[in-house]
C-alpha cells in the first residue's frame, strides 16, 4: 500500500493505533457516549503492478516433502474408520475412556492424529516461534479421508505439492456467498462441499498444519480487473480471506483456496493470525440490539506519470 487513511464517524470518539502480538496494526475506537450507528471509512492507494507469486526460493531443507511420521503411521492403519464420530463427540469419548482408565485402539490412533504435525522443515527455534500457527484440530471422517487420499497421491516436491493441494481444495469446495457470521469447521466445509472464502481458507490451514506446515489465516481485500465486451476495464473489490504457509527460505506464502491460485498483487492483507476470529476486519462490543451491517467499495485507477 502506498497510502492509507481511516476515519470513524461520529467523530466524538477516541482513536488509537496498536500493534497486536501477531504484528498487525489495529485501530481501537472508544465512543464518548452511546451511539445508534457509526461509519468506518477507509481510503487507500495500492500499487497493483503485476508480480510473480513464484518469485522466491525455498531453502534446501524445504524443497522436498514427506508426511509427518505420526500422520503417515495413522493413515497406514487399517482400522475401520467409517464410524468415526463427529469431532466434539469424539473428544468427549476420548476423555471418558481416559477417565475410565481404558482407551480403544481406534481412539488411540485417531488421538495421535491430533498432535501429529511435527515438521521436518523447521528448526527447534522456529518450531517454538511458530507454535501458535501449527496447532491442529480434531479430525472428523471427511478430513481424515481427504488427508489419507492426499498423502497417497501427493507429489514429493514441496512447491508442486502445495500448488496441487490449493487447486484440489478449490475444486472440492464450491464457492458460495455466506453473509451469516462465523467460520465453518474444516469437517463441515468438506461435508457440504461448499463454503465462503473464509471457510475454504480455514480448511486449507487445517490441512496444511496436519501435513506439517505452519499456516495462518489472512483477511483483507481482493482487487480484480476484468474487461467488458467493449474492451473497457472493470475493477472490483471485495473483502476476502486466504491462507498463508511459512516456507523456510521463502517466508509466508499466500494460497487463495477460493480461486486455486497463489496470492499476488491483487491480495491486500489487513491482518494475519492463527485463527479466523483474531483477523476479523471489525470486532467489538455493543448493547443488546438488532444490528445491521453494510459495506460498499469504490475503485478508481490512478495513472502514474512517466518518470523521465
Amino acid at each position: 500500500m502506498r497510502a492509507y487513511a481511516l476515519r470513524v464517524e461520529p467523530s466524538e470518539c477516541k482513536q488509537t493505533w496498536q500493534c497486536d502480538r501477531f504484528g498487525n496494526h489495529i485501530a481501537k475506537v472508544i465512543f464518548s457516549e452511546c451511539v445508534t450507528s457509526f461509519d468506518i471509512m477507509v481510503r487507500l492507494e495500492a500499487d497493483l503492478t503485476p508480480r510473480d507469486p513464484f518469485d522466491f526460493t525455498l531453502a534446501p531443507v524445504a524443497r522436498y516433502w514427506r508426511p509427518p511420521a505420526a500422520l503417515a503411521a495413522l493413515l497406514q492403519n487399517t482400522l475401520e474408520l467409517q464410524n468415526i464420530p463427529e469431532p466434539l463427540l469424539f473428544q468427549q469419548q476420548v476423555m471418558q475412556q481416559q477417565q475410565a482408565g481404558s482407551i480403544s485402539v481406534q481412539h488411540q490412533a485417531l488421538a495421535a492424529l491430533q498432535a501429529c504435525a511435527q515438521s521436518q522443515f523447521y528448526t527447534t527455534e522456529e518450531q517454538g516461534e511458530l507454535e501458535s500457527y501449527r496447532s491442529t484440530s480434531l479430525v472428523g471422517p471427511h478430513l481424515h479421508a481427504f488427508l489419507a487420499d492426499w498423502v497417497a497421491k501427493a507429489p514429493h516436491d514441496t512447491l508442486e505439492m502445495l500448488v496441487a493441494l490449493n487447486r484440489a481444495l478449490a475444486a472440492r469446495v464450491k464457492y458460495q456467498v455466506r453473509l451469516e457470521p462465523g467460520v465453518w469447521s474444516p469437517e463441515e466445509t468438506l461435508s457440504r462441499g461448499a463454503g465462503s472464502c473464509r471457510d475454504s481458507a480455514w480448511l486449507m490451514i487445517a490441512v496444511l498444519r496436519h501435513l506439517g506446515f505452519a499456516a495462518r489465516f489472512v483477511s483483507g481485500y481482493l482487487i480484480q480487473s476484468s474487461q467488458t465486451a467493449e474492451g473497457e476495464e472493470t475493477l472490483t473489490c471485495d473483502l476476502h480471506a486466504w491462507a498463508e504457509a511459512f516456507l523456510p527460505g521463502a517466508g509466508w506464502i499466500g494460497f487463495d483456496t477460493t480461486s486455486g491460485l497463489l496470492a499476488a498483487q491483487g491480495h491486500l492483507p489487513l491482518a494475519a493470525t492463527p485463527s479466523p476470529e483474531q483477523a476479523a476486519p471489525v470486532s467489538g462490543l455493543l448493547d443488546y440490539c438488532n444490528a445491521t451491517f453494510d459495506v460498499s467499495m469504490q475503485l478508481d485507477r490512478l495513472v502514474m506519470p512517466d518518470v523521465a
